[in-house]
């Protein structure tokens, strides 16, 4: 089905208005959201995708809005997915809590930048190459191969984008607020804020090599690719501090991302068979397999996500990593004095840090071996207390 020019631009204008409106209304002035924030907008974002998916559903017909629902799942995970990268490069950086934000929603714009460019060349490519399917699908198996390894997401060590970052860009050992340039010794240098919004740029292309596949193994309607994967991105920034602590409790959520991008890489390459040309199978001619309807890729999307999901918060081992990877974040968080100014947030990020103490005391010895480098871990908690106790006795508590 072809959209009409003024549903494009009413979409972008749209699109476009609600990022300006993040920006001016939430990210402008540098603070830390609330809880109850977070949820609020993350609530709202996802109400503004589906309302638009239901008039997709109203207008497009039953398969305009199957596909739209079933992009917008796909996209949606993995973009909780991305957030563990993007938690480990600003703990990399030390990014200060309360300009957290603003390199969100720099994130968010970049991606959905480099996301479109990738879109219309990989509508291109498909109206033009039928065996782009191939290569489309043997991406999506490859990476869900990759999600498979163990350590996917390794918060000790910095990403190859990130090293290269601060090789190559020096930059001053301070923020300056939010600006990306600052005057040291007399010479305007770059901040550690540029340096941060570069390997976020980076790895947002990198996301985009298999968010925009897997899409396109669900519709090939670049009008669908296009808002399902911007309404995905809409309320990432809000998502982000909203499951900040539960990241780490989705242990299982890689094999579940493997599980739908293997399924969606089946689905390419059987639609690739179907449509084939190539000379080399089958003698050019398409071959007669089973296609997967959009209908079934949705209900397989959804449940493997909902039982990824539960399986993960219902683990044990899921509970026992979220206490320990916790706990050394919000000891590292409490000590590194620039991350929280505000002394009310900061003793509450200690707070945090004193209840998951207490959980990993009560855990079982099998689980406390997910501590890596004990000596290390203890000395760290030691040391937020003693200064926790510092803090106190300057105030006059103790």
């Amino acid at each position: 089905m072809e959209v009409a020019p003024f549903v494009w631009i009413l979409t972008i204008v749209g699109i476009v208005g609600l990022l300006a409106f993040d920006f001016f209304f939430h990210v402008r002035k540098a603070h830390t959201p609330t809880l109850k924030e977070s949820a609020l907008w993350s609530g709202i974002y996802v109400g503004i995708a589906v309302l638009f998916g239901l008039g997709v559903l109203w207008f497009g017909g039953p398969t305009m809005g199957t596909e739209y629902f079933a992009g917008y799942v796909t996209e949606k995970a993995l973009s909780v997915d991305n957030l563990f990268v993007f938690l480990i490069i600003m703990a990399s950086f030390k990014v200060p809590r309360a300009d957290q934000q603003k390199v969100l929603l720099f994130g968010i714009v970049f991606s959905l930048i480099a996301r479109t460019g990738f879109i219309f060349l990989g509508a291109a490519l498909i109206n033009s190459f039928a065996w782009v399917f191939y290569l489309f699908g043997l991406i999506l198996l490859i990476t869900a191969g990759n999600l498979l390894k163990p350590s996917n997401h390794d918060d000790d060590s910095d990403s190859f984008i990130v090293r290269m970052a601060k090789k190559f860009l020096p930059a001053s050992e301070h923020y300056d607020g939010d600006k990306l340039f600052t005057m040291e010794n007399g010479k305007k240098v770059l901040t550690p804020m540029l340096l941060v919004m570069i390997a976020i740029g980076a790895t947002d292309i990198l996301f985009a090599l298999d968010s925009i596949p897997a899409i396109f193994g669900l519709t090939q309607n670049v009008f669908i690719v296009f808002t399902a994967t911007a309404f995905s991105l809409m309320g990432l920034r809000q998502l982000f501090f909203l499951i900040d602590g539960l990241l780490d409790r989705l242990i299982f959520l890689s094999y579940g991302l493997a599980t739908i991008l293997g399924f969606i890489g089946v689905k390419l390459i059987l639609h690739a068979l179907h449509e084939n040309n190539v000379p080399f199978i089958n003698d050019g001619e398409p071959v007669n397999v089973v296609e997967i309807s959009t209908g079934l890729s949705l209900s397989v999307i959804l449940g493997v996500l909902v039982i990824t999901i539960l399986a993960s918060i219902f683990s044990p081992k899921g509970k026992a990593k979220n206490a320990v990877s916790g706990a050394k974040r919000h000891a590292t968080e409490y000590l590194d004095l620039n991350y929280e100014t505000n002394m009310g947030e900061r003793d509450k990020i200690f707070a945090k840090m004193c209840r998951e103490e207490q959980q990993i005391r009560s855990l079982p010895e099998k689980y406390k071996r997910l501590i890596r480098n004990e000596t290390e871990f203890i000395a760290l908690i030691k040391k937020a207390h003693a200064e926790h106790d510092e803090a106190q006795v300057r105030a006059g508590i103790k």
